[in-house]
């Protein structure tokens, strides 16, 4: 942990009035101010150069020199309960640089520092560091934990500006996920809950069984395929309500879970959640149902035992190919509790770095009028898939070349079983025998992963034992 002073390398600002202390009314109504504040005494250090000091010492930075504050305006509100006894500035209402998280022991805080309040903090006696994985600003505790700033300490520290602005989110894609736009306030279009969670049950934000602090569920884009975590605290006031079924957009605040491993998104109230579009993008379903046994004729097969280990798969009609991030298909072996059943396929984005991985393996085309009975099996195993995805897809209208895979109709194959996150890591999980007898035409079939490499547990699967058969 570093001590620093900064002297004479910010703006002055000019001096004005004071704050005057105001008292709240029984409607929790936002206070009025008796006075124009719009700054205050002091030099104005940027909360970009927070962040820089921070980076730059690893670790967190405690600022002793009086007269030093920095401005920002509230993204945050904890008048549903979705946050307890914090509050998040970002340094601009439009395009913001930079944003901080500021822990306080006052609750409720909306009732003074309401979204888009411009407020003034001073940085004396205040450190900045990580936490949970996301820029926050504290006291310091004797054990260089991060505590709260006490409400007695509150108006000495806290200055709220007369100026309330209207908050424009960043508009991002969930590829643009990134340690910039941690605690930033932004828009995630042409978005929905996944299918599992609002069409095949409906799901509360968090007032589910296994939901113990936080409700965590996925939202998928209709753009690109990727996916992202939602989380609501059990203790927010909207938890029992169910998740909106339909496609639209999402305001809200990028931050990261309590691990501080995977990033979250988390809104304000249900209001921030604009998904009056009826019209869902989930894929199409090819159900065929189960066969009851396979025919004899082999139509394609691969048990990956002719594969090059920790190399990408490739050679028997396979097409591999990377849409985003850095990771693909790759063959893999492995003894021990995590086995491979000799050679086997691998995709994970484990430690990648990446924000989003879109890998597929696809099929050679396959021509199901030719024959009867057509049938699909496989294996799968995974690693802490978390909040990986593996799906199997089928397409007629893809032309074969690598680069149209994304911009193909793909319809999902639901029968075929795929090994599950809870699913022991050391199993086999057998797809069972996938019937294809009702696919006409010909078609490939893809194995499509979907995952990013900025959590630490964000996932690997295996596969193996592919054969299509016919009768």
């Amino acid at each position: 942990m570093k001590t620093i002073k900064i002297t004479q390398i910010f703006t002055m600002l000019v001096a004005v009035v004071l704050l005057v202390s105001c008292i709240q009314d029984d409607d929790f109504s936002v206070p009025a101010l008796d006075n124009e504040v719009t700054g205050i005494d002091g030099q104005l250090v940027a909360l970009s150069t927070i962040a820089s000091l921070v980076a730059q010492e690893g670790g967190p930075v405690t600022f002793e020199t009086p007269g030093q504050y920095v401005e920002g305006y509230v993204i945050s509100s904890d008048e549903a309960g979705n946050f307890f006894e914090e509050f998040i500035i970002q340094d601009s209402p439009e395009n913001p640089t930079t944003a901080i998280r500021v822990l306080i022991d006052v609750n409720p805080l909306f009732t003074t520092y309401e979204f888009g309040r411009k407020v003034f903090i001073r940085l004396d006696r205040l450190t900045a560091g990580e936490s949970n994985g996301v820029l926050t600003m504290s006291l310091l505790g004797v054990n260089n934990e991060a505590i709260k700033i006490p409400a007695t300490l509150q108006d000495e520290i806290i200055v709220r500006s007369s100026e309330v602005a209207e908050i424009v989110p960043v508009e991002v894609s969930i590829s643009d996920f990134s340690e910039d736009l941690e605690n930033v306030y932004i828009r995630l279009v042409d978005m929905q809950f996944i299918k599992e969670e609002v069409v095949d049950q409906s799901l509360t934000y968090a007032a589910e069984e296994l939901d113990q602090f936080d409700g965590e569920r996925t939202l998928f884009s209709c753009s690109t395929g990727q996916t992202a975590i939602f989380s609501t605290s059990t203790f927010a006031d909207f938890k029992a309500l169910s998740l909106p079924a339909g496609r639209g957009t999402v305001d809200g605040i990028l931050t990261r879970n309590f691990f501080g491993d995977t990033f979250n998104v988390v809104v304000n109230d249900p209001s921030s959640i604009d998904f009056s579009q009826e019209d869902r993008c989930d894929p199409v379903e090819i159900d065929c149902g189960v066969a009851s046994s396979a025919g004899a004729t082999v139509l394609f097969e691969d048990f990956f035992e002719t594969q090059n280990t920790n190399q990408p798969i490739s050679g028997n009609g396979w097409t591999n190919f990377q849409q985003e991030g850095t990771e693909t298909w790759e063959a893999f072996s492995s003894t021990g509790q995590n086995a491979s059943l000799g050679i086997s396929a691998r995709v994970g984005s484990f430690m990648s770095g990446d924000a989003s991985t879109i890998a597929w393996l696809v099929t050679p085309q396959l021509d199901l009028d030719a024959q009867d009975g057509e049938t699909l099996q496989f294996m799968t195993s995974n690693s802490f898939s978390d909040g990986s995805t593996l799906e199997l897809l089928f397409s007629s209208d893809w032309d074969g070349v690598a680069e149209n895979i994304p911009s193909a109709t793909w319809d999902a194959i639901p029968a075929g079983v795929i090994v599950d996150d809870a699913d022991f890591f050391g199993d086999w999980i057998d797809s069972g025998i996938v019937d294809l007898s009702c696919i006409e035409g010909s078609g490939y079939i893809a194995f499509r992963y979907i995952g990013s490499g900025t959590g630490d547990f964000d996932g690997t699967y295996e596969l193996d034992e592919i054969q299509i058969n016919a009768q």
